[in-house]
C-alpha cells in the first residue's frame, strides 16, 4: 500500500498541468483508492490461494492417475471446463465493472465537487438536484451490481452442473472398476476423497479468475495515469540559484491546447528587470495562459520564452518557479495553520520571519488576535478568514519567499473598497525592486505600471503606459469607459 500510494502520488506530482485542467480532483483520488485496493487485494489472493491450489491440484490428478487412466482424465476435464466458464463469466463481469467504475468515479467526483462548494450549492438551493444526481448514479450502480450478480448465479449453475456431471460420472467409473475387482474398497474411498479434495481448488479458480477481473478492472485508470509521461520530474537535491535583475522574453510564442484552437498567436514581447506590467483584456484573451506560459505550467506550441536570455528548453520548470512568487485571484490556502501557509514557500521560515511577512501584508493587525496567533488553523481554503485577510496572508506569502519576480493573478478583483486598500498597500510593498506581473480588471489597481499589454484573442494589440493608452482610441480606452 506504502509503495503503491508513493508511486502514484509521485506520477501525479510530476504530470503536466494540463492534465489537471481537465480532470476532477475527487475522480482522482477516487482511482487511486480503488486502484491501490484492488492491487493490494488481488496480490494478498494471489499469495494464499493460487500457489497452494495449484500444489492441490497436480497432488490430485497424479495420484487419480495412479489407481486409473480414466478417471485421472476425467477428473483432469474438470479443470479446462471449469476455467473457461469462469473465464467467460469473468470477462462478463469486468465489462459490467469498467460501466460501474467510470459512473463511481463520476459520482464521487461530483460528490467532492458539491462538498468543495457547499456556499455555492446552499446559495443556490441546489441540494436537491445535487441529491438526486447522486441519488439517481447509485441507483445505476446497484443495477448494475444487480446483473453482475444474476451473470455470477447463471454461470455459476453451469460451472456446477459440468461438476456435478463429472463427478457422476467418475463415481460411476470407481463403482465399477472395484464391482469388477480393479480396485479395492479402500481405493474407491480414496478416490472419491480425492475427488471431494478437486472442488476446493476448482472454485478457488472461479474465485481466484474473479479476482484477476476485478483487479484488471479496478486497477485501469490507476496504471493508465502511471504511464502517463512525466514532465516535471523534481529532485530534492536541486539547488536553484536566485537571478538578479530578471528579464522574461517572448519570441513569436504560439500555444494551444490538444485539439482545440490556438490560444495564442505568435506573440513577441519584453519584460525588463523591476519593472512593472500589466497584461489587459476580456476575459478569455489569454491573459492567464501567459501567465501560465512564463510560470512553465505550459510549453510553447511554437517560438520561445526566455529568462535571461536562457531558453525555458534549456532550464528545469525548478529553476523558472524558484524566481517567482505568486498572489492568486482565488484563495490558494491550506487547512492547516497560518505559519505553514506563509511559510509554503519557505518551510524553515523563523517565527520572526513570519511575522515580519505578516506586518509587512498588513495581515499582524488581525492575526495577532487571533486565540493562537500564527498557530491559528483557518479551516478548509481558509473559510475562516474573510477575503482580504485571505489574500494578505497570500502577499505574507510572497513575501517571506522574496522572489525577483511577481505575479499579481487579479489580486484585488473580489474584494471590497476597504479590503482592496489594505491588500494594496500590502502589495506597494512587495512590488517594490521586482519584475511584477499584473492580471487586473480593476484598472485603479494598474496607474503606476511602467507597461500596459493589450491583448485580444490571443493576439497583442496594443502596449504602452496608462497615460498613453488612454489616450488614443483602441481596446484598452474602450475597457476604461465600463
Amino acid at each position: 500500500r506504502k509503495f503503491l500510494t508513493e508511486k502514484f502520488y509521485h506520477k501525479v506530482l510530476t504530470l503536466p498541468q494540463s492534465y489537471f485542467d481537465s480532470k476532477l480532483s475527487g475522480k482522482i483520488i477516487n482511482q487511486l483508492n480503488r486502484g491501490i485496493l484492488t492491487i493490494n487485494n488481488f496480490i494478498n489472493m494471489a499469495t494464499n490461494f493460487m500457489l497452494p491450489n495449484l500444489l492441490q491440484i497436480i497432488l490430485t490428478v497424479g495420484l487419480m492417475l495412479f489407481y486409473n487412466v480414466y478417471i485421472a482424465m476425467f477428473t483432469f476435464a474438470l479443470f479446462p471446463i471449469y476455467y473457461y466458464i469462469s473465464k467467460y463469466s469473468s470477462e462478463v463481469w469486468g465489462k459490467e465493472e469498467a460501466k460501474k467504475n467510470a459512473l463511481d468515479d463520476k459520482t464521487r467526483g461530483r460528490i467532492t465537487e458539491v462538498i468543495s462548494n457547499i456556499k455555492l450549492v446552499k446559495g443556490f438551493t441546489t441540494e436537491k438536484s445535487e441529491f438526486d444526481f447522486a441519488q439517481k448514479n447509485l441507483t445505476k450502480l446497484n443495477k448494475i451490481y444487480a446483473k453482475q450478480s444474476r451473470t455470477f448465479h447463471i454461470y455459476d449453475s453451469f460451472r456446477n452442473l459440468s461438476l456435478q456431471v463429472i463427478i457422476a460420472i467418475i463415481n460411476v467409473i470407481a463403482f465399477y472398476n472395484a464391482y469388477i475387482g480393479k480396485l479395492t474398497i479402500g481405493e474407491m474411498v480414496l478416490i472419491i476423497q480425492l475427488i471431494n479434495m478437486a472442488r476446493a481448488p476448482l472454485f478457488a479458480m472461479s474465485f481466484i479468475l474473479e479476482r484477476i477481473q476485478e483487479a484488471e478492472q479496478g486497477s485501469k485508470e490507476f496504471f493508465e495515469i502511471i504511464d502517463l509521461p512525466s514532465t516535471e520530474l523534481f529532485d530534492d537535491d536541486y539547488v536553484c540559484e536566485t537571478i538578479k535583475n530578471p528579464k522574461i522574453e517572448f519570441k513569436n510564442v504560439s500555444f494551444s491546447y490538444e485539439n482545440s484552437e490556438t490560444i495564442l498567436k505568435n506573440l513577441s514581447f519584453e519584460l525588463d528587470p523591476n519593472e512593472s506590467v500589466a497584461l489587459v483584456g476580456h476575459s478569455g484573451a489569454g491573459k492567464s495562459t501567459i501567465v501560465n506560459m512564463i510560470l512553465k505550467l505550459y510549453e510553447a506550441t511554437k517560438g520561445e520564452v526566455f529568462i535571461n536570455d536562457q531558453s525555458y528548453k534549456d532550464v528545469p520548470h525548478q529553476f523558472v518557479r524558484h524566481q517567482i512568487a505568486l498572489v492568486f485571484q482565488e484563495n490558494e490556502l491550506f487547512s492547516s495553520t497560518i505559519r505553514e501557509n506563509v511559510a509554503y514557500g519557505k518551510p524553515d521560515s523563523t517565527d520572526e520571519q513570519i511575522i515580519d511577512a505578516l506586518k509587512k501584508a498588513n495581515a499582524w493587525s488581525f492575526v495577532s488576535k487571533l486565540k493562537d496567533g500564527i498557530n491559528a488553523e483557518i479551516g478548509e481554503r481558509g473559510v475562516r478568514l474573510s477575503g482580504g485577510q485571505k489574500q494578505r496572508i497570500q502577499i505574507a506569502r510572497a513575501i517571506i519567499k522574496d522572489a525577483p519576480i511577481l505575479i499579481l493573478d487579479e489580486a484585488t478583483s473580489s474584494l471590497d473598497a476597504k479590503s482592496e486598500m489594505e491588500v494594496q498597500e500590502a502589495l506597494e510593498k512587495l512590488t517594490k525592486n521586482r519584475l511584477t506581473i499584473i492580471i487586473a480588471h480593476r484598472f485603479s489597481t494598474i496607474q503606476n505600471v511602467n507597461k500596459i499589454i493589450v491583448i485580444d484573442n490571443g493576439v497583442i494589440v496594443d502596449s504602452g503606459t496608462p497615460q498613453e493608452l488612454a489616450g488614443r482610441k483602441g481596446l484598452y480606452s474602450d475597457l476604461l469607459k465600463y
